[in-house]
């Protein structure tokens, strides 16, 4: 930029952007090819409790296993129907037992606020299996109304309308 004082022309530096006011803007989106391949690679990596779901109720083969990597003491307070029980810290000396390296396994463990099902995927990866999380784990299983296991037998919860529609299957997503 010129800069024209008493006369004399001098350059001077342009001035950066102000920084926007709005929080959500300070680091601008990333472009839409960008966006796409992170999004894009989110969805290889992550399943969602309703899909999972369906994707179970459907009847016979979904085409994965589901797998809870949490403790015993947790598994037993509720579970997925159907999952396999194999806690983290026992995947690298069991999972050959357990999994046929075949067939994808989708990982959870208590809930958005814990990295386990993560963890989880991460050592099945490491063993050669494919592998996606179900994102909200067990919270969100219990919490969408779907049905769940516990020592006692079989349990279901109504669907909390925070995180589940009301009165459809269908979220429109």
């Amino acid at each position: 930029m010129t800069v024209t004082t008493a006369g004399t022309a001098t350059e001077t530096a342009a001035t950066p952007e102000a920084t926007p006011a709005n929080p959500v803007l300070r680091v601008a989106p990333a472009s839409p090819a960008d966006a796409a391949a992170y999004f894009g690679a989110s969805l290889a990596f992550h399943a969602d409790v309703s899909d999972v779901a369906a994707a179970l109720s459907a009847g016979g083969d979904p085409g994965f296993v589901v797998l809870d990597s949490r403790s015993t003491a947790s598994w037993d307070q509720g579970h997925v129907p159907g999952a396999v029980h194999l806690p983290t810290a026992l995947i690298p000396e069991q999972a050959g037992h357990l999994l046929d390296r075949s067939v994808p396994v989708v990982t959870y463990c208590w809930g958005p606020g814990c990295n386990g099902g993560t963890r989880a995927a991460l050592a099945l990866a490491e063993l050669g299996y494919q592998v996606k999380e179900m994102l909200g784990g067990f919270e969100y299983w219990a919490r969408e109304g779907f049905e769940f296991e516990t020592w006692q037998g079989r349990e279901r919860r109504a669907a909390d309308p925070l995180t589940s529609p009301v009165d459809t299957d269908d979220c429109g997503c």
